[in-house]
């Protein structure tokens, strides 16, 4: 694989990949235009694959939030077309890697020693490379470690980044600008915590030995004294991303086991912790044949306020939905409806809103739920697309839903998609005041 040799640091050098990546956008519409002419009924197929390639090509020179942003967009099945999104999923563990130098450079920055002084034997190329970092495998002592090294200059162009990047995301995506202004602050807040290793480092520790109790999941030891603000040195563990796990063909027993375990896995974060590993894609777990499953980079945590977790797993409860005004009470608090609100935008958008967490409420109305069923998910991706089409929603003069929603309801789209590609059949465990106390249960499967 291709190595750079350096990463645009300055904001002028990295607008201008964004300006580059743009004007090539520019081109290949020309280009798909004027072969329309010619052919009326050609497709928007090669011009999607030529605007992916440019795009990723682009950011992958950048690294860090941009990169990052890909990344994420990677996993929102049916909000890009196909060729975005399977070119973008190379940004979770398949971008270029930086150098031989650029990685001396960095530990000489924050040890003041290059990788050779620090360890027994350092394997100089990458192992992976991601949006932030890129791992290195390594060896002291007799262990085998992973050694992420962090791209040099990206925590210091997380906010310019996210700036220049904006009128590309809203041409691309065709999003309204006031709602990737109203959420922009959080993820800012959520990136610059990614490239901080030493917190990244704290919080692996303390969520990894808390859930150290859960069944055939499988947790590095970190080592601090080999961990700076822009490196994180940990055990290496053995395993296959989702996609290469899946070639294997495992068995049912096998899939629903660590379906179970990454059910599990949030369930205790979310409800017993009320912070969770947020960025649930399938570059953060490492499968095995037996399994078991390791669980790697706690880089973007979501702390969930109490106000926040109690007013959204209520609604989860089917009981409360059934309940008009209490439904509208919660809607009022969670910024669903707004005091802006017509009478009749109030009842439109309550109706709306009812019909998204019936939907999503599915695996927990049940104490078993099938992911495995692609009716279900059909219907949720069509109801997803329904939504870009709203005319109430595009027209709406107010962004709706918390801040807060933003990584937890990523984090649950994250999860229910990898329970999917696993074919995986969970007992969905969840707090007893979480349960109905209408509805039977499903048949035992």
């Amino acid at each position: 694989m291709k190595t750079q040799t350096s990463v645009p640091t300055t904001k002028v050098a990295r607008a201008s990949q964004f300006v580059k990546a743009g004007m090539k956008v520019g081109g290949n519409y020309i280009k798909h235009y004027s072969k329309k002419l010619l052919d009326p009924d050609l497709s928007k197929e090669e011009l999607h694959k030529d605007n992916a390639a440019d795009i990723y090509d682009a950011l992958s020179e950048l690294k860090g939030s941009a990169l990052k942003m890909a990344q994420m967009l990677s996993m929102d099945r049916g909000l890009l077309p196909v060729a975005y999104t399977d070119k973008f999923t190379m940004a979770q563990y398949s971008a270029p890697p930086l150098s031989g130098p650029l990685v001396v450079k960095t530990f000489r920055t924050y040890f003041g020693k290059s990788p050779s002084e620090l360890f027994d034997k350092f394997g100089m190329d990458a192992v992976n490379a991601a949006s932030i970092g890129q791992v290195h495998q390594a060896w002291k002592d007799g262990k085998k470690l992973a050694v992420k090294v962090q791209y040099p200059g990206v925590a210091d162009a997380v906010s310019s980044d996210l700036k220049i990047a904006k009128p590309l995301a809203v041409r691309l995506l065709n999003l309204n600008e006031r709602d990737i202004d109203r959420y922009m602050g959080e993820v800012e807040s959520k990136l610059l915590e990614e490239t901080d290793y030493g917190l990244e480092l704290r919080r692996s520790i303390e969520i990894s030995e808390a859930c150290a109790h859960i069944p055939n999941l499988v947790f590095p030891k970190y080592y601090p004294d080999l961990s700076s603000k822009r490196i994180l040195t940990m055990d290496w563990l053995d395993g296959l991303h989702l996609k290469e796990f899946l070639k294997t063909n495992p068995s049912q027993e096998v899939r629903d086991r660590i379906g179970q375990a990454l059910w599990d896995f949030y369930d205790f974060q979310i409800h017993t912790l009320r912070q969770v590993h947020a960025d649930p894609h399938p570059g953060n777990f490492l499968m095995r044949a037996d399994g078991t499953m390791g669980v790697i980079d706690f880089g973007c945590v979501k702390v969930i306020p109490d106000f926040y977790y109690d007013n959204y797993f209520r609604l989860i409860n089917p009981d409360t939905i059934e309940d008009d005004v209490l439904t509208e009470q919660i809607f009022d608090n969670l910024e669903f409806l707004t005091p802006q609100d017509s009478p009749k935008d109030r009842a439109f958008f309550s109706d709306l809103f009812k019909q998204m967490i019936r939907m999503l409420g599915e695996p927990f109305a049940v104490d078993h739920f099938d992911f495995g069923d692609d009716d279900y998910f059909n219907k949720v991706y069509a109801f997803a697309e329904g939504l870009a089409h709203v005319e109430e929603l595009k027209s709406s003069k107010v962004a709706r839903g918390s801040q807060d929603g933003l990584y937890v309801n990523r984090t649950y789209y994250g999860l229910y998609a990898m329970l999917n590609e696993l074919k995986a059949r969970v007992v969905t465990n969840k707090p007893e005041w979480l349960r109905s106390k209408k509805t039977a249960d499903c048949p035992e499967l």
